[in-house]
């Protein structure tokens, strides 16, 4: 009867070996959610760019407003007729 206890005692701790310190352990499992949390947390910024990006597309080719808008902000054009001021702040004396 001994024999039978020890052998399963011994069954138990290599079990128990291969669950806490073995290959797929629970270390291992844990530092995958830790990753996966990580994926997530990018993918949702990411999802969110694209959402930015997408909106941007449509503005674009919805109207002539939003080509309008982006040719006046990023390349500084101006409509004929119109005069462009551009305001400097003085610099302060050292």
């Amino acid at each position: 009867m001994r024999i039978v206890i020890l052998l399963l005692l011994g069954l138990m701790a290599a079990l128990q070996y291969r669950l806490w310190f073995g290959q797929h352990s629970v270390e291992q499992y844990l530092q995958r959610q830790k990753e996966l949390k990580s994926h997530e947390l990018t993918n949702l910024e990411l999802k969110k760019r694209n959402l930015m990006f997408l909106a941007d597309v449509e503005d674009l080719q919805s109207g002539l407003d939003s080509i309008e808008e982006r040719a006046r902000n990023e390349l500084g054009l101006v409509k004929q007729n119109e005069v462009f001021f551009r305001l400097v702040a003085k610099q302060g004396k050292k």
